[in-house]
């Protein structure tokens, strides 16, 4: 069969995807949660949005924040007690409705004006997974060690799973919401982050990268990852590396 140029080099199909759903795990954060779902509530998008926030246990006060900004567009979902990152997240995957899930946090971090760049490459039907990385765009200077643990971490990633992904460590994974559950996610804490990189190259699954702005604030402005989950993000990447393929939930 003689090759058809046309067909060659003809633009993707579109993905059928109608709803993002952001999922924003929330603790202790009365200070940015008000501005983040302001920011949120501006962007515009292709695809129709929903937000679930899930408040994780917060005695701070978040709560009566949240509970003066929620409505139509704005779904809160509580823990009773802090349960961890993670556990929020599978909360909010389990109320979300969009076939296209999207992790935001509440710390002003990130900007939600990235989420179109995110969007792009899924909608266009090139990949079902997209990182926002921080270390191929703008950003602020940040601490040598923080550097240090995020590049490690990445480099470990590499050579466990033979995949270059520059940033695992981000906040911005837009994932396909089939292929999400499928993943059958359980970390609870910080670990998170490692655990559903390594279940996506445990699958071979194509992680497409896209730049976005950065500007980190420092443990006393309230950060809450530090080097102990730096350790144990590397040991859930070697947990999940070396764990059977088929063990019922991979």
């Amino acid at each position: 069969m003689a090759n058809n140029p046309t067909a060659r080099n003809a633009a993707p199909d579109p993905a059928p995807y109608k709803l993002l759903s952001v999922i924003v795990p929330v603790y202790n954060e009365r200070n940015t949660v008000g501005e983040i779902v302001r920011r949120m509530r501006l962007v515009e998008l292709p695809i129709d949005l929903e937000i679930v926030v899930v408040d994780d246990g917060s005695t701070d006060g978040t709560d009566k924040v949240l509970a003066a900004i929620e409505d139509s567009t704005l779904r809160v979902v509580r823990h009773a007690s802090n349960r961890g990152k993670g556990a929020a997240v599978r909360t909010g995957i389990a109320a979300a409705r969009g076939d296209l899930v999207l992790f935001q946090d509440a710390d002003l971090e990130y900007d939600p004006q990235d989420w179109p760049r995110l969007l792009a490459p899924v909608l266009q039907g090139r990949t079902r997974v997209v990182y926002g990385s921080r270390y191929i765009g703008e950003r602020e200077t940040m601490t040598i060690l923080r550097w240090i643990g995020d590049r490690s971490l990445a480099l470990m990633t590499t050579l466990l799973f033979n995949a270059t992904v520059s940033d695992i460590e981000t906040c911005y994974k837009l994932v396909d919401r089939t292929l999400l559950e499928s993943l059958h996610l359980e970390a609870d804490g910080f670990e998170f982050e490692p655990e559903i990189t390594a279940k996506l190259l445990r699958r071979k699954e194509r992680i497409f990268e896209v730049p976005i702005t950065y500007a980190g604030r420092a443990l006393q402005e309230g950060r809450k990852f530090t080097w102990r989950d730096g350790i144990k993000a590397g040991r859930t990447l070697l947990r999940e590396r070396f764990l059977p393929v088929n063990d019922g939930r991979r």
